[in-house]
């Protein structure tokens, strides 16, 4: 196991330093047209997403550290109430509360209610880039996220029982199991650090729409926003492609908080957790600027003509695992090309990353939930689509 362990690691290896060496040609050596939207693309994702990432696990990491976050201890406590806890745990930014949720349900602590519940009402990483981008939407979608979540959970554990679907099989040693691989990228936090600083407060004056370039004085002729959000995409890039742990780090798959002892720990793992958003999200910005630029297609008059059939197009899509795809939809949506009904049901529709431990732990129960999740997605993004736009 070890070894297949090694060479998957090695895999992923390979294909960051291949994804990082397509990003460095695409920012230095391509024609400039090219070169600019790429960088102020990465510069955008970085400014007004992954800045308010960093800040909001910083937050919620610290929070889950002060208060000493013990889940088991926390559902035996109020069994009653698994549906709307799991679906609670869902609707918080990122995948890590789904991700709780799939694990504890696998151990026996949570019901197949509370997996529909969970998929539900989660939005994956999509979730900080709308929260930055637009938070009363984002807090809207939440609530009905909530809701929907927590109704469709109860109604299947009704129908079908608090155990349907679940196997004795426990979560297994492999996916605990660490591979010990050289970091690199150690020394690079603290620049990391260093950018956040000046990026965040950057974030915030887009964010009132102020023109922050001139906060620099002479130095604004430069596009000194433009390059500091750049010099944070790119080495937030550089550092997931060398970095081992390049994933979520908020849980492991037996269902526990990771180790939050100490600052050094803490730290890394809100850059780690960043570093990975970032990625998707510099993804989908640099796709669908590329796509503008090298097409000319004027995507806003194809998706009138289709747009009877974007929410559905949208919830199909929210089938797909991972949160790469549910992030190009959102930026559909903010970019004004896709409605809001789109959105709503994708949000719904969508598992984001905890469908790739749900399959691999539970496969059956993940198919039939996430086919679950998409009935309410239709009937509410379809609901908004006639009643509301």
């Amino acid at each position: 196991m070890q070894k297949i362990l090694n060479s998957k690691y090695q895999f992923k290896a390979h294909y960051r330093l291949l994804l990082l060496l397509g990003l460095t040609g695409l920012c230095f050596f391509s024609p400039e047209n090219i070169t600019e939207v790429v960088r102020a693309s990465m510069a955008d994702a970085y400014v007004a997403v992954s800045t308010f990432v960093a800040i909001t696990l910083g937050l919620f990491y610290t929070l889950e550290h002060v208060l000493k976050l013990d889940t088991d201890k926390f559902l035996n406590k109020y069994p009653k109430l698994h549906v709307p806890i799991a679906a609670l745990m869902g609707a918080m930014p990122g995948c890590g509360g789904a991700i709780i949720v799939i694990t504890q349900y696998v151990s026996g602590r949570l019901g197949f209610g509370s997996v529909v519940a969970v998929l539900t009402s989660t939005m994956g990483d999509a979730a900080f880039l709308m929260l930055a981008r637009e938070p009363k939407t984002a807090l809207m979608i939440y609530a009905m996220s909530l809701i929907v979540g927590t109704i469709s959970g109860y109604i299947v554990e009704r129908i079908h029982g608090r155990d349907f679907l679940r196997s004795e099989r426990k979560t297994k040693q492999e996916f605990e199991d660490k591979v010990e691989l050289p970091n690199v990228t150690d020394s690079l936090k603290y620049i990391w650090a260093l950018i956040l600083i000046p990026g965040f407060a950057l974030g915030i004056g887009n964010a009132f729409q102020a023109d922050t370039n001139l906060w620099f004085g002479g130095l604004g002729a430069h596009d000194p926003t433009l390059w500091i959000g750049f010099c944070g995409a790119f080495l937030s890039f550089f550092m997931w492609s060398f970095n081992p742990n390049a994933g979520p780090s908020i849980v492991n798959l037996s269902g526990k908080m990771t180790e939050t002892k100490g600052l050094g720990v803490h730290f890394e793992r809100v850059v780690i957790d960043t570093n990975f958003v970032t990625v998707w999200v510099i993804f989908a910005f640099v796709a669908f600027e590329l796509l503008l630029l090298l097409t000319g297609i004027n995507l806003e008059n194809v998706f009138k003509v289709w747009a009877p059939l974007l929410p559905m197009m949208a919830v199909l899509i929210g089938f797909i695992p991972g949160c790469g795809p549910q992030i190009l939809v959102t930026t559909f949506y903010l970019n004004g090309l896709i409605p809001l009904s789109a959105q709503i049901g994708n949000a719904i529709s969508n598992d984001g990353d905890a469908l790739f431990p749900a399959i691999a732990l539970a496969p059956r129960a993940a198919l039939l939930a996430t086919i679950y999740t998409a009935i309410p997605a239709i009937f509410v993004a379809y609901g908004w689509y006639f009643l509301m736009e």
